[in-house]
């Protein structure tokens, strides 16, 4: 706790100190830290630099992410972090494309990741009227001391449409209406054990997930491939990636370039459809839900911060003099929304107040506290018990990261709900 309060106070001690958002600490800033400190340029550089460090690493960062005008962060992830955020929207309901399996996941989880293919390691084949697709993820950023829950492959489908009867409201009329088709296919996908040595040859694979879906619907699809993830983070097996398969049931009475026209209708490659600008938020995306051993999940974090709040308010219901004030933390101030999605800022409060004897009992103290206080009024050279934290919630942060995948953690102790003399 006395680390997270120390990166606090110098956060808050950076936005004193910062008048612009284009670095972490402009020259302007830079420039008054020196001057009124009096400190050296090389000295404010290397103070402003280990400040920097210090939060990155409180974080779990290495570096500061330096995300490029490319980066994309898909709208699943923004609707996880609006459900479960405690800065969200409280009434954001669960997003339809979530699954129940997605939703059992996130409660075990304080870390989720997104992550998209590697499109130049994509591998297209039309083979005996049905279309697979193979697909590669890195997965080399999850940190070993992550354990990897669960993992879903999400996928999205276009509604097929099919050839209606003539319209004969017009008497030239030659072209037909186009309605949804009525029939279906089926999705199944594939952990690869191997890669063949020969072109052509389908790889060795296993079935994870299978799907009979409706043309008639336009939705994600999602896909439980968590065994394959889970051997493939805890080093247990080798990472070939996934092949999907899409099989329709009439596929018997097709010829091959039916079919295709048919599977296309399942992103699974940018080659596979015609509107490209949507290829960035429609293009399969694999996420994953892993524990780094620290704190709460990410779905837990609301239930503990609306607990919090109510706790706090009753407290607040006493005049006292150690109490809890406002501090915000605005993330645009030291430049960090270039890579921190959601929230903008947060509330992190913080405490400050006397502890005057006698200690009353809304001040939350410990027995320590009193004793201590009681022996400051006749020996002042005892210091008093000081005004601190007493309960912290946590909160979840949507970012980007080194090689911008798009992370949503819980990370702990970030906002003081009450304090107390201790």
């Amino acid at each position: 706790m006395v680390a997270v309060v120390r990166s606090l106070m110098v956060l808050l001690i950076a936005q004193v100190l910062l008048e612009g958002a284009t670095g972490l600490i402009p020259e302007v800033g830079r420039r008054k830290y020196s001057e009124s400190g009096k400190q050296s340029p090389e000295r404010t550089e290397s103070f402003l630099n280990e400040f920097e460090l210090r939060l990155l690493n409180m974080f779990g960062l290495r570096r500061r992410p330096t995300p490029s005008k490319q980066a994309v962060v898909p709208q699943y992830m923004v609707d996880l972090y609006r459900m479960h955020s405690a800065n969200g929207d409280h009434s954001t309901k669960r997003p339809k494309s979530m699954g129940k399996h997605a939703d059992r996941a996130a409660s075990k989880a304080n870390t989720i990741r997104s992550f998209h293919h590697e499109e130049s390691m994509e591998a297209l084949a039309s083979l005996k009227g049905k279309t697979t697709q193979q697909f590669y993820f890195n997965l080399t950023s999850i940190p070993d001391e992550e354990l990897i829950t669960s993992a879903e492959l999400r996928i999205y489908r276009d509604q097929v449409m099919g050839a209606a009867a003539p319209n004969i409201s017009s008497r030239n009329s030659t072209t037909s209406d186009k309605v949804p088709a009525g029939g279906s296919h089926r999705i199944n996908i594939y952990e690869i054990f191997r890669v063949p040595a020969t072109h052509g040859r389908e790889p060795l694979a296993r079935l994870l997930d299978t799907r009979l879906v409706q043309d008639s619907l336009s939705r994600w699809e999602s896909f439980d491939v968590s065994p394959a993830v889970s051997q493939w983070t805890s080093g247990k097996g080798h990472n070939h990636g996934f092949m999907v398969e899409v099989h329709h049931p009439e596929q018997g009475a097709m010829d091959g370039e039916h079919a295709k026209k048919r599977s296309k209708h399942v992103r699974v490659s940018r080659s596979l459809h015609q509107d490209q600008d949507s290829w960035p938020q429609a293009r399969p995306l694999l996420v994953t839900y892993g524990h780094d051993g620290r704190g709460d999940s990410v779905l837990h974090t609301r239930e503990k911060r609306q607990a919090a709040l109510r706790k706090q308010r009753r407290k607040q219901q006493h005049k006292a003099s150690c109490k809890r004030h406002a501090l915000y933390v605005d993330f645009s101030d030291v430049g960090w929304n270039e890579w921190i999605v959601a929230p903008p800022g947060y509330h992190a409060f913080y405490c400050q107040g006397e502890c005057p004897f006698p200690l009353a009992d809304h001040l939350n103290s410990t027995n320590h506290a009193i004793v201590q206080t009681l022996v400051n009024s006749v020996n002042s050279n005892i210091p008093r018990a000081c005004c601190v934290p007493t309960d912290l919630s946590p909160i979840s942060l949507l970012y980007l990261d080194e090689y911008e995948k798009v992370i949503l953690k819980n990370y702990q102790d970030m906002v003081v709900e009450g304090c107390g003399c201790r």
